[in-house]
């Protein structure tokens, strides 16, 4: 029992040595200090994990430095090599502190980056020197270990030389920037987006919700080509969108016709320049062959993207009649008959009818009168997004919505402001009809929209035949821009207003149509 207190004191004192001799303040310092740094970087979820281990290396000293103290206080054997183990642990805490403060926050506000693999490599050999140096002075012989460790590494190495030439592959792959993290690949049959590079393989994201596993090995011996990387520029990579029309249709007249479809208006993920395109590639047995060429900026949509320039490509060549071909060897049988041509005349022209009698602007007309002017209406379908007219163009023809509505802007300074909307049972382009007046604003389809065509030719052999028609409409133009106006500056003396007006729109439409 009188040892009691003496063995206390022995302890005691050999605890405060472990902890003056072995830097357990400054290395608890470090570790609070670099942790609260961490917590303000931006980096701190991927560098959670290696502070986690340095703290565990911090813990693991604390909890040695007792057992240390009280083996020292009893002169026990193992003594020596706790205090070696604990002295281990700060030593490998320490680097680990020192490779997440220069590569966790120092190099990347420096806005170098460092491949992973390189600071593991780095962190490891600094780790290594720093076990050796702690052990030689510990006492401990080396040489023995060394020559051990010789023999140990030759037999690794011919028992694992796959697993070694993955790791030497990894460290080339990210020491000469060959495939960065973010890059799209194709290897083979694969395509897909680089998300990380390990020591041993490279993870690969496809466009299928897939990752796929390639050892680095592979990456090294393969061609492999990386999408979109020029030096210098930004990423994009060319698509090429092909389609067939038969040789009825001059080439120059497609190519002209895709060709300003596809730049009216911007579609999403393709770049402005180089700009979209179109080509003749081939005269075949049956057909041409074109194709459309953009630039994809957005990688992991390809085919979406591809899919909206072959929709307005489709409602382009169906504006204008021009049906794209089919293999000369399809063979298609329909029963038909001189009855069922008849009926789908027939509900065409109903169609075609309806659609005028719910127009304002003709609805003075007989029956007769709009079925004669429903022959010359041309079916006009739009896809979302597309520009039905743009405002400043010439067009002298009637859009009447069938089905879908549409955006109506107008241009303030470089910016287009929304002025309205038109619906199914709605027109527009009446003044370029009328007065050969240039668009007055710009229309985008804002669904799939089906219109009908009006040109001025057809309207024109209805007005000569019936005169007292112009009046009519020139009345009714001036009645809904009078109401415009009116509405937009409240202007009074309503009457004059229309009078004048429509006086101005009767000599305009007359002058037009050479009447």
């Amino acid at each position: 029992m009188s040892l009691g207190v003496p063995l206390n004191v022995n302890v005691l004192t050999a605890f405060g040595r472990e902890v003056e001799t072995q830097g357990t303040l400054l290395i608890v310092t470090a570790l609070i200090v670099t942790a609260a740094l961490l917590r303000l970087s931006p980096r701190a979820p991927e560098l959670r994990s290696r502070m986690q281990f340095c703290m565990l290396l911090g813990g693991l000293h604390l909890l040695l430095l007792p057992a240390v103290a009280i083996a020292s206080a009893l002169e026990a054997g193992i003594a020596r090599d706790l205090r070696l183990t604990s002295s281990i642990c700060v030593a490998l805490a320490g680097v680990g502190i020192s490779g997440l403060l220069l590569f966790g926050l120092l190099f990347p506000k420096l806005r170098l980056e460092i491949p992973h693999i390189l600071q593991d490599m780095v962190v490891a050999t600094l780790g290594t020197v720093a076990v050796f140096g702690t052990a030689s002075r510990a006492g401990v012989n080396l040489s023995g270990i060394v020559a051990t460790g010789a023999v140990l590494t030759a037999v690794i190495g011919l028992a694992l030389q796959d697993t070694l030439g993955n790791v030497v592959g990894g460290l080339s792959l990210q020491l000469d920037a060959t495939i960065r993290e973010g890059d799209w690949i194709r290897v083979q049959e694969l395509t897909g987006k680089v998300v990380e590079i390990r020591w041993r393989s490279t993870s690969i994201e496809t466009r299928n919700w897939e990752t796929v596993i390639l050892p680095n090995s592979l990456l090294t011996k393969t061609q492999v080509t990386v999408l979109g990387r020029r030096t210098g520029q930004d990423r994009k990579s060319r698509r090429w969108v092909y389609f067939n029309v038969d040789f009825r249709f001059a080439p120059s007249q497609v190519i002209n016709l895709v060709t300003d479809v596809l730049r009216s208006r911007p579609i999403d993920n393709v770049a402005a320049a180089p700009a979209i395109d179109c080509i003749l590639m081939e005269l075949g047995e049956s057909a041409a062959r074109y194709a459309v060429r953009y630039w994809l900026t957005d990688l992991a949509v390809d085919d979406p993207t591809d899919s909206i320039v072959r929709t307005r490509v489709y409602f382009a060549l169906t504006r204008a009649e021009i049906p794209l071909s089919m293999p000369a060897h399809a063979v298609f049988l329909t029963e038909d008959s001189p009855e069922r041509r008849q009926y789908k005349r027939e509900a065409e022209l109903e169609r075609r009818i309806a659609v005028l009698s719910r127009i304002d602007l003709f609805r003075d007309l007989s029956e007769s009168e709009r079925a004669e002017l429903a022959g010359y209406l041309h079916r006009a379908p739009f896809v979302k997004g597309e520009v039905l007219t743009r405002e400043g163009a010439e067009a002298h023809h009637l859009y009447m919505i069938y089905s879908g509505s549409a955006s109506v802007s107008v241009r303030e300074g470089n910016q287009e402001r929304e002025v309205g909307q038109v619906a199914a049972g709605e027109c527009f382009g009446e003044m370029s009809l009328l007065t050969g007046e240039k668009r007055s604003a710009t229309v985008i389809a804002l669904t799939d929209v089906e219109c009908y065509r009006l040109d001025a030719e057809a309207f024109r052999r209805l007005l000569e035949r019936r005169t007292d028609l112009a009046e009519k409409v020139a009345a009714q133009l001036a009645e809904r821009r009078v109401e415009q106006t009116e509405v937009r500056e409240e202007l009074a003396n309503r009457k004059t207003l229309v009078e004048m007006d429509q006086r101005d729109l009767l000599q305009r439409i007359r002058e037009f149509f050479h009447l």
